[in-house]
């Protein structure tokens, strides 16, 4: 069942803007109440009052509150490492490609540093690798049906130091938002239990590595 409290999250949400500053007490819940009425209203097909509204949002301030007191526990130690010259294909999932997708380990060397990240989803898959291996990888999916290419991408990864990353809720979510607040785009995401790897256009590399930087202790 729809409720107000259900729509305001929702809406909340939907604007990284607008959590960061619910998360930092720096809005009117009543003027952003009266913002948000015709739009409830209209979703629940009936009128709803403000008041209703405003509780629902001081609720849910409350939980983002709880939820940032939880984040800043978590010290994010470790090293930011950059990796240029990175693409970025994504592919339709088919069982041609699942059958010899083992194979593409051996088109990359590892040992000198390079990168291959296979992520697969339901319906589809992406390979993360260096610029070098764009024709490798082209031949290599020659048979599958292509939907998307980028290049001129970069690696930023966080190797935390340290436990708690891969338990504690609300990491990514911290290391996104500051991102998403600088207006820069994610084209992947890849982590392990040490690891938080953000794949980006290289143009926004030296912003995010600064934005990501001033999550470590100082």
């Amino acid at each position: 069942m729809v409720t107000i409290s259900h729509l305001v999250k929702k809406i909340v949400k939907e604007n990284s803007f607008l959590l960061e500053a619910m998360g930092k007490e720096l809005i009117s819940h009543g003027s952003l109440a009266e913002q948000l009425r015709p739009e409830i209203e209209k979703e629940l097909g009936k009128k709803v009052k403000e008041s209703a509204i405003v509780m629902a949002l001081r609720r849910y301030q409350e939980e983002l509150q709880v939820l940032d007191k939880k984040i800043r526990k978590f010290k994010f130690k470790g090293e930011i490492i950059l990796k240029t010259n990175i693409i970025d294909f994504n592919v339709v999932k088919s069982q041609s490609l699942l059958a010899k997708i083992k194979n593409l380990y051996s088109l990359v060397n590892f040992e000198r540093g390079d990168t291959l990240n296979i992520i697969l989803g339901n319906n589809e898959i992406s390979i993360i690798t260096n610029e070098k291996y764009k024709q490798k990888l082209s031949d290599f999916l020659k048979a599958e049906k292509i939907l998307n290419k980028e290049f001129d991408l970069v690696a930023l990864s966080i190797s935390f130091t340290g436990d708690g990353f891969f338990d504690t809720p609300g990491v990514i979510f911290t290391a996104v938002r500051k991102l998403a607040w600088e207006g820069i785009n994610i084209y992947e995401i890849v982590s392990t239990m040490t690891e938080l790897t953000f794949i980006l256009s290289n143009k926004d590399s030296m912003k995010a590595y600064n934005v990501l930087h001033e999550l470590f202790d100082k």
